[in-house]
């Protein structure tokens, strides 16, 4: 049996699955009784760990969101994939700072083996020439704006002038899309002064408070943001590529960690935890490919040629698994 200590870590190992438990599944983990598992649960609570009681025949357990971070806990291939993640945010993405500061805090406490296998990784961020005028994006910004954008609700803001202009009166807009575009983030929104669609760069928006009112979401010229971004840019100082195979994708991933990888692609920010990619490649397979690097789950819009091509690859990437054994190493 587990010693106190290390039983609670165990324990808030399995909570942290985000799946409901049975008191009867946690003792049989961890090998102790139900009566231990209902001191172990509230010794946890005690500690900050927000632990609902799941009503039902056999009753259970559930790891809820609470109002602060509490301490988690991570196997080794997740604390180095956050350290990757960190590291990669950490070399040229907007939120460059506090990602530093994350992965200073994670390396502080990992064991040293892992701390090695973290530190091995050296990432160097080249920015492309026409981004090198860019300022980083306050993190902060980017949460308000989401938040208006996921309300639905009239901003005002003022907007930094661009060199050799002057100050722009506050703007009143109608918000819409966050996306990237070439190493940039934009503001989709429709402009109640001007009474069009604008793209607005986020480092130059100053968000005011309060907001407006809510308002009913009005269709994108073209249909969708990457049709509208693309035409915005084409020809007018942002070099864009009619790539013949173009699909859509939807990734388990922010807005920012896609974007640095994904130059020629549209990004559009869903929700803290996924985001729209628009992509473009000389064929279908090289697309998917390309797609396929994001280290999360995909989920297919479209075209059905990006379906057929995913379903090709991932074909020929069983058939090279099954055909090289560790033992005896490629097949005859």
């Amino acid at each position: 049996m587990h010693k106190t200590s290390s039983r609670l870590l165990a324990l808030l190992s399995l909570l942290q699955v985000h799946r409901d438990w049975s008191g009867e599944d946690l003792a049989g983990r961890l090998d102790i009784t139900s009566r231990t598992v209902r001191r172990d649960i509230d010794r946890l609570r005690e500690l900050g760990y927000p632990i609902t009681t799941v009503k039902g025949p056999a009753g259970g357990y559930r790891l809820e969101a609470g109002t602060h971070l509490p301490p988690l806990l991570f196997d080794d291939d997740q604390a180095v994939a956050l350290a990757v993640a960190l590291r990669t945010a950490a070399a040229g993405t907007t939120v460059a700072e506090d990602a530093s500061r994350a992965l200073a805090t994670l390396r502080q406490v990992m064991p040293h083996r892992l701390r090695h296998r973290v530190d091995l990784l050296r990432i160097t961020a080249v920015q492309p020439p026409a981004a090198g005028d860019t300022r980083q994006v306050g993190a902060q910004v980017l949460m308000d704006l989401s938040r208006v954008i996921d309300a639905r609700e009239e901003l005002r803001f003022d907007y930094a002038p661009s060199s050799g202009t002057s100050a722009d009166d506050p703007r009143r807009v109608q918000p819409h899309h966050l996306v990237t575009w070439r190493q940039r983030w934009y503001l989709v929104a429709w402009d109640l002064h001007r009474d069009d669609w604008r793209t607005f760069r986020v480092e130059r928006i100053r968000p005011r408070t309060p907001t407006g009112p809510r308002f009913a979401p009005r269709q994108l010229p073209g249909g969708n943001v990457s049709t509208f971004i693309t035409s915005r840019f084409r020809g007018n100082g942002g070099t864009t590529i009619d790539w013949p195979c173009q699909g859509e994708v939807v990734l388990g991933l922010p807005a920012a960690d896609v974007a640095p990888f994904a130059e020629d692609g549209v990004v559009e920010e869903l929700g803290p935890r996924h985001c729209r990619l628009v992509l473009g490649s000389w064929s279908w397979t090289g697309l998917a490919a390309a797609i396929g690097r994001f280290d999360t789950d995909i989920e297919v819009i479209g075209p059905p040629q990006l379906a057929a091509a995913f379903r090709d690859l991932a074909a020929r990437y069983t058939h090279a698994a099954r055909a090289t054994s560790p033992e005896t190493g490629p097949a005859s």
